[in-house]
């Protein structure tokens, strides 16, 4: 299993990172702002304007450490990768998958099986902690919802039926997400997903740790030698990694969704962590604030059903691929996904 390293977010507008030795030099203004090892770094993220030497680029490509860019709003724009490795047969398998619709429907079924669970604990546990009237009621309503559809999920044959269960049980979880906000309800109330751009506080809040989440899970699938663009559930686009956003989904609700829950409502972040520039960005401190607190979370253990051992929510998405590449290579019958208790 890999090693749960730090990764190094840097987000000081005009920063310049190069390669020294074996660390990673932030110098601002002239001046060397921190100093960081590599060993220690499974990844690094910048934001807007930050530079990075062509020197240092090389050695994570070397490596196969993570380089990637966001925008300064949390909009991922691009990310380096070294020479692929991984066993061709794999991919192959991969591959071959995608042509069998009894494989893809499979993987795709367990997937969203395991989104609607995680969904349904995150409703239920926000039910048990409502702050307003009337929000308990609606919440368990929610949950009860999105029970029905998981138990029509095993009847359902199609691939495109698969989708349309899936969105419905989404509409009526991303509906409930306002009744899930216990503080400043008026800040940070939810009236529907928007992303390009947010047009308020949760959905920024979602973009970004969706894109965070986004490039561990490629990451991950790349560790274990899959193709991220090879996916499933989601449909096949030039440049769209749909094995990655596939396996995002079982952890969206329980990672993603939770932390800008608990942000929220532990009063981590406030309105004016926020600032209106075309849509509704964090700002350089809040973005601080969300990234400090998500690599806390990366760190915290979580129970995992099939290993039955605690493993630290950093790690989560590579045990997932690795179940995924064994089910591809027909080491195990069945794909199980990632469910949270």
């Amino acid at each position: 299993m890999p090693e749960l390293l730090n990764s190094l977010y840097v987000q000081t507008q005009g920063s310049r990172l190069s390669l020294e030795g074996d660390t990673v030099r932030i110098v601002l203004d002239g001046e060397t702002a921190a100093r960081v090892p590599l060993l220690r770094l499974s990844g690094i993220a910048v934001f807007g304007n930050v530079s990075v030497t062509p020197f240092l680029i090389h050695r994570c490509a070397q490596d196969g450490r993570q380089l990637a860019w966001f925008s300064r709003g949390g909009r991922f724009r691009a990310r380096i990768q070294g020479m692929t490795t991984g066993n061709v047969l794999l991919r192959r398998a991969q591959h071959q998958a995608l042509d069998d619709p009894a494989r893809t429907l499979h993987i795709a079924r367990q997937i969203v099986a395991a989104k609607i669970q995680n969904s349904r604990h995150v409703l239920l546990r926000s039910a048990r902690e409502a702050g307003y009237e009337g929000d308990e009621t609606a919440l368990r309503a929610a949950a009860d919802r999105l029970a029905a559809v998981l138990e029509r999920l095993q009847g359902i044959g199609d691939l495109n039926a698969l989708r349309g269960a899936e969105g419905e049980a989404a509409r009526a979880y991303l509906g409930s997400i306002t009744q899930m906000v216990r503080v400043n309800r008026r800040f940070f109330g939810f009236h529907g997903r928007s992303r390009r751009p947010p047009r308020d506080r949760m959905n920024s809040l979602l973009s970004f740790l969706y894109a965070l989440l986004r490039g561990e899970c490629e990451a991950a699938l790349e560790g274990v030698g899959l193709d991220p663009q090879m996916g499933y559930l989601h449909a096949l686009r030039p440049g769209r990694p749909a094995m990655a956003l596939d396996l995002m989904e079982e952890f969206r609700p329980v990672l993603a969704d939770r932390l800008a829950l608990t942000l929220v409502n532990r009063r981590q972040l406030d309105p004016d962590d926020f600032e209106k520039r075309g849509g509704t960005y964090l700002t350089d401190a809040g973005r601080k604030k969300v990234l400090t607190a998500y690599q806390k979370r990366k760190e915290i253990e979580t129970s995992h059903r099939l290993l039955k051992q605690k493993v630290p929510w950093g790690l989560v998405p590579h045990v997932q691929a690795r179940l995924l590449a064994r089910y591809l290579r027909g080491e195990i019958g069945v794909y199980p996904p990632f469910v949270y208790r």
